[in-house]
């Protein structure tokens, strides 16, 4: 069986050449539910969103450590869309980590589930979901977002899918700039 290929990779950082790096292999989920909501994680501490996913463990297969990733950050369980393989990739050089990241689409199948979070993930403030109300509040009595996702600080979400009337001034973030990877 052929290796498999993997798109050419988007760096972030610059190499140093004086820096010893550690590398890190890891993958990240576009995880869609039923009705085309995208799964995304806010981590409070260092106020970043990101893609589900994480680390990939030692003679671990791609597909399996998005699975056990999504699992662990959100509780939900994925079927991976297999005929698209491996749809982005990025190599990023931060301090002394070299990250190669493997981005794959997938389903959500069941999102019923409770994170399994690590303390690191804890004291980054990532948290559990949160059941978003049909009145527009959480479950503690806070407004939502103006895109309609509810506090991000609570962990992972559904973002509004392409053409939800709740994006927030088409397709622009919270503080009006265009998300990563499209032209102003």
């Amino acid at each position: 069986m052929a290796a498999p290929a993997f798109p050419t990779p988007k760096v972030i950082g610059t190499k140093q050449p004086n820096v010893s790096y550690i590398d890190r292999f890891a993958v990240r989920v576009i995880a869609f539910n039923a009705v085309g909501k995208m799964a995304i994680v806010y981590a409070k501490r260092d106020n970043y969103y990101k893609l589900p996913g994480g680390g990939i463990d030692p003679n671990e297969q791609h597909e399996m450590a998005a699975m056990r990733e999504m699992q662990e950050e959100t509780g939900g369980l994925i079927k991976i869309r297999k005929n698209l393989g491996c749809v982005a990739t990025t190599e990023e050089y931060r301090n002394d980590l070299h990250q190669m990241s493997f981005c794959y689409v997938a389903d959500v199948v069941d999102d019923s589930g409770s994170p399994n979070l690590t303390e690191d993930e804890v004291s980054d403030g990532l948290g559990p979901l949160v059941d978003v109300g049909r009145r527009g509040e959480e479950q503690d009595g806070s407004s939502r977002t103006e895109i309609g996702i509810g506090p991000l600080y609570q962990g992972a979400r559904y973002l509004p899918s392409r053409g939800s009337d709740k994006t927030c001034g088409g397709g622009r973030n919270l503080k009006g700039r265009k998300p990563f990877g499209t032209r102003r």
